[in-house]
């Protein structure tokens, strides 16, 4: 092999190597084109740190992962998670949880982003209607970060909540940032979605049955992983410390690469989205 072109990429949670490979035969004379190959290995995070070239027997090699990334999404595109962080704590134990969902689903070609909703307080719906007429399903309120996040699930193709649980349930700020989002209207129909929630020790399942009520409403498929999506801990040191829940969340994030491609591949192969039909409603006392 001739002509190695070596380059260097640091990402938050990995350090990618790309290495391209001008292939000749013993000749010498040149083949067609290049071989792509991508070597990734973990920085410290929830993991057992190790150095590069000196565990070189761990390093995950990977063949043409840019090519497969680019072929994953709709019309050539990558396919984006959005993760919502519905705790105070920017890099708490929701965010944790959170990011070891992120990694696994980065390391199965999806992109992904971490938003934080902040520390400003978030209002309830009041039902007015606004973001009906203004075309853009932007809320009234303008003065928290809502609006920034309707924008940016127009181009989501997959979610995941993140709550702390607080008497055992969802935080009061996600929870009344998810009723104004999904008052909102932008259509989340056949999206797939998921909820995470962290507690020190319980209350976690009540939570998650109140996040996944959100998906269960809005035709939106919910992906599972091996357990209820949970992790325990009182800091982001003792979730490290939480295997089997850190388990937890690769699996989901594993599973929710894998449904997002099976549902990319059936649109390619002219699987349409299921008919829409109006929405009949029954009042109990009429």
């Amino acid at each position: 092999m001739r002509g190695i072109n070596f380059t260097a990429l640091r990402g938050d949670a990995f350090a990618v190597f790309l290495l391209l490979f001008n292939i000749s035969d013993r000749t010498g004379k040149k083949s067609s084109g290049q071989r792509k190959y991508v070597i990734i290995y973990p920085k410290a995070f929830c993991h057992n740190p190790f150095t590069f070239p000196h565990s070189i027997g761990k390093i995950q090699l990977f063949t043409n992962l840019q090519n497969q990334r680019c072929q994953n999404g709709r019309n050539g595109g990558i396919m984006k998670v959005l993760l919502i962080n519905g705790s105070p704590k920017k890099e708490g134990c929701t965010y944790t949880a959170l990011k070891e969902v992120a990694d696994e689903l980065e390391r199965n070609g999806v992109e992904t982003e971490i938003f934080h909703i902040g520390t400003a307080p978030v209002k309830g719906c009041m039902g007015c209607g606004y973001c009906a007429k203004t075309g853009n399903h932007q809320c009234v309120y303008n003065d928290d970060t809502l609006n920034e996040a309707i924008l940016k699930a127009k181009d989501a193709d997959g979610f995941v909540f993140g709550s702390p649980v607080h008497y055992a349930s969802a935080s009061g700020a996600i929870t009344s940032f998810l009723d104004r989002l999904f008052y909102a209207g932008y259509p989340m129909a056949h999206k797939p979605g998921a909820a995470v929630v962290s507690c020190r020790r319980g209350g976690a399942t009540a939570a998650l049955d109140q996040l996944n009520k959100y998906f269960t409403i809005a035709q939106m498929p919910v992906v599972s992983s091996n357990y209820w999506n949970m992790v325990h801990g009182n800091t982001p040191e003792e979730v490290c410390q939480d295997k089997e829940g850190l388990q937890t969340m690769r699996i989901l994030g594993r599973n929710m690469a894998w449904m997002l491609k099976c549902i990319e591949a059936g649109k390619n192969n002219g699987v349409a989205v299921p008919e829409a039909e109006a929405k009949v409603k029954t009042n109990y006392i009429r």
